[in-house]
C-alpha cells in the first residue's frame, strides 16, 4: 500500500503539529491512507520554549540527523505531507536536493517565509529569504491555513493551492450555557484567553482595556497556557496551566473570549485557531480586526471586532452585561464552527488531497484557491 510519511514540526504540545496534522490521522487513516508520523523536535523542547530556555544545541543537531536518516532510509515513501519546512534554518538547496524525488504536500498555518523575509539579519534574509516560496513552488499541493498564505504559495508558482483552515475537533465540544452574569447576586463574568507563553505578548498590550472592564468588579479575567504579564500585574487575572486534557473544560468557564493581535504581516499568517476554541464551546469572541479574524467573526452575530482600545472596551463591557446577547451571540458562533471550521467539514478535502498526489494527480477541491486578489469581508459599522 502506497504509504505518506508525516514531517511534524513536534509532538503533541506543538499547537501547530497537533492541530495541523495529528488531530487528523485517525480521520484520514478510517480513509484509507497509510500515514506515519516523524516529528523534528521533541516535547522536551516545546517546554523549554515555552519556559524561555535557550535549547540544547547538541539535541537540536542529533534531532536534524534522525529526521535526515528517516528520510533517505530504503525503501522510502511514496508522499510526504511536510509541515512548514523539513530542516528549518537551513538553506533551500540542501532541502529541495532531498525533496527532489518524492512528491510532497507543503502546509502552512503560519507566515514562516516572514520569519526569514523580515529577518533582522540581511544574512538571514539573503540566504533563506525566499526558501519557503522554492518549497512551495516544487511541491505537488500546498495546504495553506488561510488566503494570505494560499496567495503567497500562488505568487510563488505553486502548481497546486488548496485552503484548509484550521479546524476544532468539536467532539471534544460541549455547547456551554451560559448562566453567568456579572454583579453582586451573580457569578463573576469571566473574559478568557488561550494560548501560549508565545503570544501572551499580545496580551500586554490589553492592560487599558482589561483595567476598565474590571475596575467595578463583576468581571475577572482568566489566561490558560501563559503566565499573567506584568503590564497585567493588579487586575483580576487568573492563570491557568495549559493540559490538552482539561483546556475544553477550562474554556467552558468563560463568558466571552478575546484573541487581540498586532496588524504586521506575521499577523496575517495567523489562522484563529484559539478563537475558533473559544467560538465551539459556544461562546461570543471579541478578536482584533486582522486578518482571518475578519472572516471568521461576523461582527454584530457572532462576536465582535474591534480596532482599538474604545472599540474594544465598549465590546467587552456589552458582552459582560449582557447574558441573553451572549447566549444568541455564542449560538452562532457555535454554528460558524460547525459549518465552516470542524474536522467534520474539512476532513474529506484533506483526505482528497492527498490521496490525489499519492495516484499523481491533482485534486480539485472547492477550498481550491485562484483569485488573483484575496480580501478579507469589510467590518460592518455597527460596533457597540
Amino acid at each position: 500500500m502506497p504509504r505518506i510519511l508525516a514531517l511534524t514540526r513536534y509532538q503533541r504540545l506543538g499547537a501547530a503539529s497537533r492541530i495541523r496534522f495529528l488531530q487528523f490521522l485517525p480521520g484520514l487513516r478510517q480513509r484509507g491512507l497509510d500515514i506515519d508520523i516523524n516529528y523534528l523536535l521533541d516535547d522536551i523542547y516545546v517546554q523549554r520554549l515555552y519556559q524561555g530556555q535557550r535549547a540544547v544545541v547538541s539535541d537540536v543537531l542529533r534531532s536534524y540527523i534522525k529526521r535526515l536518516r528517516r528520510m533517505t532510509r530504503r525503501p522510502r515513501h511514496d508522499v510526504l505531507w511536510i509541515e512548514k519546512e523539513a530542516f528549518p534554518w537551513i538553506p533551500a538547496a540542501f532541502e529541495s536536493r532531498l525533496l527532489k524525488s518524492v512528491p510532497y504536500v507543503l502546509d502552512l498555518d503560519d507566515a514562516w517565509f516572514h520569519r526569514y523575509d523580515m529577518h533582522a539579519n540581511p544574512l538571514v534574509r539573503r540566504l533563506l529569504g525566499k526558501k519557503i516560496d522554492a518549497l512551495m513552488r516544487n511541491s505537488a499541493a500546498v495546504v495553506a491555513g488561510n488566503d494570505y498564505l494560499a496567495q503567497r504559495a500562488g505568487t510563488a508558482g505553486a502548481a497546486c493551492v488548496h485552503v484548509i483552515p484550521s479546524v476544532v475537533d468539536l467532539t471534544r465540544y460541549l455547547q456551554t450555557l451560559d448562566t453567568s452574569a456579572p454583579g453582586p447576586a451573580a457569578d463573576t463574568a469571566v473574559v478568557g484567553w488561550i494560548g501560549t507563553p508565545i503570544t501572551a505578548r499580545y496580551l500586554g498590550e490589553m492592560r487599558e482595556v482589561l483595567e476598565k472592564v474590571t475596575t467595578n468588579g463583576g468581571v475577572k479575567v482568566h489566561i490558560i497556557g501563559a503566565d499573567v504579564p506584568d503590564e497585567l500585574a493588579g487586575l483580576p487575572v487568573v492563570s491557568i496551566p495549559w493540559n490538552e486534557a482539561t483546556e475544553v473544560q477550562e474554556i467552558s468557564k468563560f463568558s466571552v473570549g478575546i484573541m487581540p493581535l498586532k496588524a504586521t504581516p506575521w499577523e496575517l499568517g495567523k489562522c484563529g485557531f484559539k478563537l475558533l476554541q473559544v467560538m465551539a464551546a459556544g461562546l461570543p469572541v471579541v478578536a482584533s480586526a486582522v486578518g482571518v479574524n475578519a472572516q471568521i467573526v461576523r461582527h454584530g452575530v457572532n462576536g465582535f471586532l474591534a480596532s482599538n482600545a474604545e472599540e474594544w472596551g465598549a465590546a467587552i463591557a456589552t458582552l459582560c452585561a449582557d447574558r441573553t446577547l451572549r447566549q444568541r451571540m455564542g449560538r452562532e458562533a457555535r454554528k460558524t464552527v460547525e459549518h465552516n471550521y470542524s474536522l467534520d467539514a474539512v476532513i474529506d478535502s484533506l483526505a482528497s488531497i492527498l490521496d490525489g498526489v499519492l495516484k499523481g494527480r491533482q485534486t480539485p477541491s472547492p477550498r481550491l484557491w485562484s483569485a488573483p486578489n484575496l480580501g478579507h469581508p469589510a467590518r460592518p459599522q455597527n460596533a457597540p
